[in-house]
């Protein structure tokens, strides 16, 4: 491990505040020593615990970061001005036109074409697509900016 990556530095370099972050400043240490390929092993051993520890912390710190992540796509969700429900079994390439209608109406511009709309929809939504069908009842969300937003729902869902 190289001896001159101090913890303390890295997170003040990046602006860590641990009063405004979902991350504990342990949390925060482990994510910023793994961004620079330091072992688990060689973690422990700096912050005086065991691997078993960092792994444990790690795995945490990224399903907090995960969870954040989330929270956040669904604050921007509320204020979006494209909201497009999707329902299990459509085909896929009828995603965009609809999606691009609802942008049109609200005089909103995605920034993504067709074929990146859909991937991005596969990516966001584990299972969400198969054999060009849609399985899954979809929320797609647009911002002001056209940013796009995808998230799988529950097929109860009520008005």
């Amino acid at each position: 491990m190289d001896e001159r990556i101090d913890p303390d530095e890295l997170l003040a370099a990046v602006g860590f505040d641990a009063d405004e972050s979902v991350l504990t400043r342990r949390q925060a240490e482990v994510l910023a020593l793994r961004e620079h390929d330091i072992r688990q092993s060689d973690i422990g051993e700096l912050l005086g615990t065991s691997r078993a520890n960092i792994s444990s912390i790690e795995r945490n710190a990224r399903e907090n970061v995960e969870k954040a992540r989330q929270t956040v796509a669904f604050a921007n969700t509320l204020t979006a001005p494209v909201c497009v429900d999707i329902e299990a079994g459509t085909d896929i390439y009828d995603i965009p036109p609809t999606v691009y209608a609802a942008c049109d109406e609200a005089g909103v511009e995605v920034n993504y074409g067709s074929s990146n709309l859909l991937q991005l929809i596969d990516d966001a939504v584990d299972g969400a697509i198969q054999q060009d069908t849609v399985q899954v009842p979809l929320r797609i969300d647009v911002t002001n900016d056209g940013v796009v937003h995808v998230r799988g729902q529950s097929a109860e869902r009520t008005e």
